[in-house]
């Protein structure tokens, strides 16, 4: 579904030459993740693409491992248990400098201005918990 809503947003009008092939492509595999759910529509399809033999015939889609790698992360911060905020840090980031970045954060230091700090608790890739 993300690979169809991804080729909805691409305007066929405005789209130049490398977006064909790209179109192309997408639409080949969709077909073919489709054909185990719904053969006779996959079957059609696959037809209309100008392929000759049975879509059941092809190759599954492969993937590169390398893009499903994340290169930053979303991490969340909170003060007592509630979200206040959230940013994006490297992936190689350590806990220190995680513990900083929320801290220094704009709308978290409403929260804890003027306030102890009791605890901070770093919960690795996810979150950030200030305890006041």
């Amino acid at each position: 579904m993300e690979l169809v809503n991804t080729m909805y947003g691409i305007d066929p009008v405005k789209s130049d030459i490398q977006d064909t092939g790209v179109m192309r492509f997408a639409m080949e595999s969709v077909t073919l993740l489709l054909s185990p759910i719904v053969p006779h529509f996959a079957e059609e399809l696959w037809a209309i693409l100008g392929f000759e033999s049975s879509v059941l015939s092809a190759s599954w889609p492969s993937y590169r491992e390398g893009a499903l790698l994340k290169d930053e992360l979303l991490i969340v911060i909170q003060v007592n248990g509630k979200l206040r905020s959230r940013f994006h840090v490297d992936v190689d980031a350590d806990e220190n400098a995680i513990k900083e970045l929320a801290l220094s954060d704009e709308r978290v230091q409403k929260f804890i201005s003027n306030k102890t700090i009791r605890k901070i608790i770093v919960v690795k890739n996810k979150l950030v918990n200030i305890v006041v």
